[in-house]
């Protein structure tokens, strides 16, 4: 009998990358990623619940129902929910949070669906290396459903596209990323790259066995849209982003960026030290 050729391990891989798998709000789309801040806030305000700018944006990555949970288990929140429901959130609480979240959401994200400047430019770029493109995301399908037709309209298709309700969990677990792997038939995933704008995106590559490079200008540690980064000192800017990049590099991030538009450069290097050069 012949000797089967032998699996490369990610540990042996020396060749170039084959895939990303790109987050979507404040990544791709979605410059600040506003659209799930304010589905959040205004969620819980329906319950009289009022939740800071900072509690909203704490969770974002996870799924969602996830993130409703985090924020439930939040000393804040369920201190103002007993003294107003003389009980603390349940379980139960957070499925009807949940689904009224997921309803809004579907409105709410068509709004926020145009690509980040330079995004659809790199992408090409990419291509044109022999990059395949994925995604993942703390959206469901039926939320991913509106968002995906509108982003399409403007450039933005990933060749594979996978959502926390595809798989049994969401992020920090690497479960999205294998199955961008599938899809895109892609191997080892030392040959592939997340890349994200928030801690559960690094945590969800990392786990995965990824590189992984955190993107901090567009996203939602920041948190500001185009126009109101710009009105930033530029000393007040450098200041915000260093301690985003400090929590990033924390975390693990392999590489820390401004925005997608500054991956090409990360791609060289990445595939100089796959080469072991």
């Amino acid at each position: 009998m012949e000797d089967q050729q032998r699996i490369s391990s990610p540990q042996d891989y020396c060749g170039p990358i084959k895939a990303v798998v790109i987050d979507w709000a404040g990544s791709a789309v979605d410059y600040g990623c506003m659209g799930p801040a304010f589905v959040f806030i205004n969620i819980f305000n329906a319950f009289h619940i009022r939740v800071t700018r900072e509690e909203a944006r704490q969770f974002m990555g996870l799924a969602k129902k996830d993130h409703i949970r985090s924020m439930c288990g939040l000393d804040t929140v369920a201190r103002q929910w007993q003294a107003l429901y003389k009980r603390f959130p349940t379980e139960k609480d957070v499925d009807i949070l949940y689904e009224k979240t997921a309803a809004m959401m579907v409105e709410t994200i068509a709004h926020h669906s145009d690509p980040i400047p330079g995004v659809l430019d790199v992408i090409e770029s990419m291509r044109e290396m022999g990059i395949k493109i994925g995604s993942s995301t703390g959206y469901t399908r039926e939320m991913m459903d509106i968002l995906v037709p509108f982003a399409r309209q403007k450039g933005y298709a990933p060749d594979a596209i996978v959502c926390s309700s595809d798989v049994p969990q969401g992020r920090p677990f690497p479960w999205m990323c294998f199955q961008n792997a599938i899809l895109l038939g892609t191997y080892p995933m030392a040959a592939m790259v997340k890349i994200g704008d928030t801690i559960a995106d690094i945590q969800e590559g990392l786990n995965a066995g990824m590189w992984t490079i955190g993107i901090t200008k567009t996203g939602n540690e920041l948190g500001m849209t185009q126009n109101q980064a710009a009105k930033l000192s530029p000393g007040d800017l450098r200041a915000r982003l260093g301690e985003i990049e400090l929590k990033f590099r924390k975390a693990g991030a392999h590489f820390v960026v401004g925005s997608l538009t500054d991956c090409l450069p990360v791609m060289d290097i990445i595939n100089l030290r796959l080469a072991g050069k």
